[in-house]
């Protein structure tokens, strides 16, 4: 399997990445990374929508820090894997099991690894969606923690079903390329101002994600097309009528959240016997780029949860 690039230069990681090119079943072209950190086990990050290896290149610091190794990847369309329509802008899936096949390719590669085991999955946003069916699917992991998990998308009561209509008329008259309306072909960090941002609370962090973007455009997408809202929608649906998995869980949400569908995560919470919830005060939706009191907090929790149910 062949290299890949990583931009060590804006990733703030530690020392000795490997970032490998895997292909997935179907063909598409994703990007792999792992650190070897410590070995109590290791940590599969799934990203969010929009996200990249480099994103995360402090996390892997910090579980190396408690002892864990860590492997993450760029999903397809996003970061530099391949992107699915001629114009890289869009965020764009064909369908939502589709990642499920980046998945497969991904656990492929870390089993044949060595890396330490046993493995804990950490699922933030859209990657905490893609990690909830993963885990119905079998992925062998010791434990989770979720970061405002994408189990519902936040939108007005009243244009939801206008969202539901039109993203799959849209998908069906072959349309589903074009974006979602209001929503725009830069990245939202580029875009957007600090203040009033629906990321973070932190500066530093912020100025983090403008960097890595600015200096690095390729790893950028913009807004989500409608074909990429229709299948979100039908798959989070689809696992809100799934009972909880049989796993220790923590989830962590911010108090401030405007991106994700709370009640969605309050809901699935509550049907999650012996799991662990905690409500973030002053966070916004990226709980892995606050303030350093909240970023602490976070893989202190998830660290002993990992050390907890290493069997």
């Amino acid at each position: 399997m062949d290299r890949a690039p990583f931009y060590d230069d804006v990733a703030d990681a530690p020392d000795g990445a490997t970032c490998v090119w895997l292909t997935a079943a179907d063909g598409v072209r994703i990007r792999a990374a792992h650190w070897r950190g410590g070995e109590k086990g290791t940590v599969l990050l799934f990203p969010g929508r929009t996200e990249y290896i480099e994103k995360y290149g402090p996390a892997a610091g910090e579980f190396a820090a408690r002892g864990y190794a860590m492997a993450t990847l760029d999903w397809r369309g996003q970061g530099i894997a391949d992107r699915l329509l001629d114009d890289r802008a869009p965020g764009h899936v064909e369908c939502f099991s589709d990642y499920s096949l980046d998945v497969a390719a991904f656990m492929a590669w870390v089993e044949m690894q060595d890396l330490p085991r046993p493995f804990f999955l950490i699922g933030h946003s859209m990657g905490g969606c893609i990690g909830l069916r993963a885990i119905h699917d079998g992925i062998a992991v010791n434990a989770v923690t979720f970061s405002a998990p994408m189990w519902g998308i936040l939108m007005q009561p009243v244009v939801r079903p206008v969202a539901w209509g039109l993203s799959w008329l849209a998908t069906v008259s072959g349309q589903g390329h074009r974006m979602v309306p209001s929503t725009s072909p830069l990245t939202y960090v580029l875009e957007a101002e600090f203040e009033g941002n629906v990321l973070t609370r932190n500066r530093e962090m912020w100025e983090f994600m403008r960097r890595q973007l600015t200096v690095h455009p390729d790893l950028a997408i913009g807004g989500p097309t409608m074909q990429w809202l229709y299948e979100a929608l039908k798959e989070t649906h689809a696992l809100h009528q799934m009972q909880s998995p049989d796993l220790p869980c923590l989830t962590v949400l911010g108090a401030e959240e405007r991106i994700v569908h709370a009640a969605s995560i309050h809901d699935r919470m509550s049907r999650w016997p012996g799991s662990e919830f905690d409500l973030v005060g002053s966070a916004e939706h990226e709980l892995m780029m606050e303030g350093p009191e909240t970023r602490a907090k976070f893989y202190d929790r998830a660290a002993a949860l990992f050390d907890a149910s290493r069997g």
